[in-house]
């Protein structure tokens, strides 16, 4: 089994590197001190295992989890005993961990970890049904003082919800239509649009800078849930 670890603690990848060099063909490809270095690996290899701490800067070992698309098994690593019950609610996390890791306790993680590698199932070819929106066409009518309007969907930035309105901001023009959120955004393609807050729809083409928990779109800073930030994550092309 090949594993890569992942703390924002230099001493706590140590201790669990040297737990698996205490294991036999058990290989720690990498480790990395922030979620989004690790992510950025993942996207280009694969591994069997990630040790994991759960308390990171800005991204959490649990919004990690959410972000991947295929997880490896994930064996949480953490000091905090709190998060046991909301870890076993994701199929990907084998054991939980807590900090001071013994040798002993950490084998029979690993033993966990193989039980779980030897019952995954075989991945099937699976023929996607076309979504509703993907039939769409490359533009959206929206009724404005009795008139339709055709905007291109290549031309929308984001979309706001105000109470019983949403704004269209476009490259030149901001349209107000009585209208939600939802029912537009089950309106517009999917490879082109992200919900990544309960009043925002962006264009994702349009992203200028991501920091913190907001997004540049042109010059509106749009803010990212934390619910919504690990699907943001997973689409993003990180280099």
């Amino acid at each position: 089994m090949n594993c890569i670890i992942v703390d924002d603690e230099a001493t706590a990848r140590l201790i669990v590197s040297q737990l698996c060099s205490k294991i036999d063909n058990l290989d720690v490809i990498d480790d990395f001190s922030s979620a989004i270095e690790a992510i950025k690996f993942l996207n280009q290899n694969t591994v069997d295992v990630i040790f994991l701490d759960i308390h990171m800067p800005g991204f959490s070992g649990f919004d990690f989890v959410q972000t991947l698309k295929n997880p490896p098994k994930i064996v949480l690593t953490t000091s905090d005993t709190n998060f046991a019950i909301e870890a076993y609610e994701y199929e990907a996390i084998v054991d939980y961990l807590v900090k001071p890791v013994t040798l002993e306790r950490f084998e029979k993680s690993i033993q966990k970890v193989k039980k779980s590698l030897s019952q995954q199932p075989k991945v099937e070819a699976v023929t996607e049904s076309a979504s509703s929106n993907s039939e769409l066409g490359e533009e959206l009518y929206i009724n404005i003082d009795r008139r339709l309007i055709k905007i291109n969907f290549n031309d929308i930035q984001l979309i706001e919800a105000k109470g019983d309105y949403i704004e269209v901001k476009t490259v030149k023009e901001t349209y107000r239509v009585r209208n939600t959120l939802k029912k537009i955004k089950d309106k517009l393609p999917e490879k082109l649009f992200l919900q990544i807050h309960r009043s925002y729809i962006i264009n994702f083409t349009k992203i200028i800078d991501i920091e913190d928990n907001s997004v540049l779109i042109e010059k509106n800073v749009v803010p990212i849930s934390r619910s919504n930030r690990p699907e943001l994550m997973r689409r993003l092309n990180l280099l």
